[in-house]
């Protein structure tokens, strides 16, 4: 079969979106109903208003779409076989591993069970085409100098060297960062490879970067997320990650995120194996802390503080490390991928905050 032949479209049946209720799922729902897809919502428990009364509301005159919702849980082998069963296609947004407390083994071992439960659904389906999995930059991203550009081609695996010998798979019990990093690698691995032997479906992965933009819910401020990071900032705290709150922002909006993964189900370009950062689209939307505060207080002047990091009048006190550095031009290239311009995205975030009554007018 060809790339032609794995391409979906809404009249090739209904998707399951995995990770449904999350903030990037939530709009990869909102975009594949915009476009007429019958929807198969996956989350672990539609009881749960603040989970998925969001996703209920989606449902409107405006959208050609419809939507179903299961309830389904990655560490249970057959939990989507109901869910995927005649699918044309399957995205997978969801993850519960990495963000809480697990070891850095459990990180690692906990994405694999995941991937491989998803998987094996897939092949029972016998109908899905199209995977699309919701890798990470951190698949791509290793020790490399400055200013360094990151693409596609790059594997998180490939300087074993960096930082002294200890980014390597031999680290993966004692770091988190690698051993998330080497999770998200390798379960592509394991996906694309899964896809080629059985030769009935293509795999195709996303790799976001730092993805702020709108929030559809409250339970989208998630005190890990870059979004609430953005909120923090706007409430005159200095921002907390990085070192004393430096970092470069390489920062794509979520709803860019979501349009890559429905375009990736349709595209007869891409294939089995093909990737695609999800970063700025070019140097504008790569801003240091201190440039993302100057943004923030002239798109909201109203606001008396805006956190961030450290000031010597006009410029910073101290350097940021000039990394990471990558853009979506592939995406933009093989998927038509038309992107949101950065002041947009910020502008957009804010007023969600706002919007929802998570930020004091």
């Amino acid at each position: 079969m060809s790339s032609h032949q794995f391409a979906v479209s809404p009249a090739d049946g209904p998707i399951a979106i995995t990770g449904a209720s999350g903030y990037i799922g939530s709009w990869i729902v909102e975009d594949c109903l915009s476009q007429g897809y019958t929807v198969r919502a996956c989350v672990r428990d539609q009881s749960n208003p603040a989970k998925v009364d969001h996703l209920r509301d989606l449902v409107n005159e405006d959208y050609r779409g419809s939507l179903t919702l299961y309830e389904a849980d990655l560490f249970a082998p057959g939990s989507y076989d109901e869910a995927f069963a005649g699918c044309a296609a399957v995205i997978h947004a969801g993850a519960t591993v990495g963000f809480n407390k697990e070891s850095p083994q459990e990180v690692y071992d906990g994405c694999f069970t995941e991937n491989k439960h998803v998987i094996e659904s897939v092949k029972k389906s016998g109908s899905v085409k199209r995977f699309v999995f919701t890798s990470s930059f951190a698949a791509v991203g290793h020790p490399r100098p400055a200013g360094y550009v990151f693409t596609e081609k790059d594997w998180c695996g490939d300087n074993i060297e960096g930082y002294k010998g200890r980014w390597s798979e031999a680290q993966i019990p004692k770091n988190r960062d690698i051993a998330y990093a080497m999770a998200k690698a390798n379960s592509e691995k394991f996906i694309y490879a899964e896809a080629a032997a059985s030769g009935s479906f293509e795999a195709l992965a996303i790799l976001p970067l730092h993805v702020i933009g709108p929030l559809l819910a409250s339970n989208h401020d998630q005190p890990w997320s870059w979004q609430n990071h953005i909120k923090y900032m706007m409430q005159g705290r200095a921002y907390r990650g990085g070192r004393d709150g430096r970092m470069l922002w390489n920062a794509v909006d979520v709803r860019d995120v979501a349009r890559a993964h429905r375009l990736c189900i349709e595209t007869t370009v891409g294939s089995n194996g093909s990737r695609y950062v999800l970063s700025a689209a070019d140097r504008s939307g790569e801003l240091f802390t201190w440039q993302l505060q100057a943004l923030l207080e002239s798109l909201f002047p109203m606001v008396e503080t805006v956190g961030g990091e450290p000031m010597a009048g006009d410029a910073p006190e101290q350097a940021t490390y000039d990394a990471p550095r990558a853009y979506c031009l592939l995406a933009k290239q093989e998927l038509d991928l038309e992107t949101i311009d950065i002041e947009t995205t910020v502008r957009d975030t804010v007023d969600s905050y706002y919007a929802l009554g998570l930020l004091n007018t």
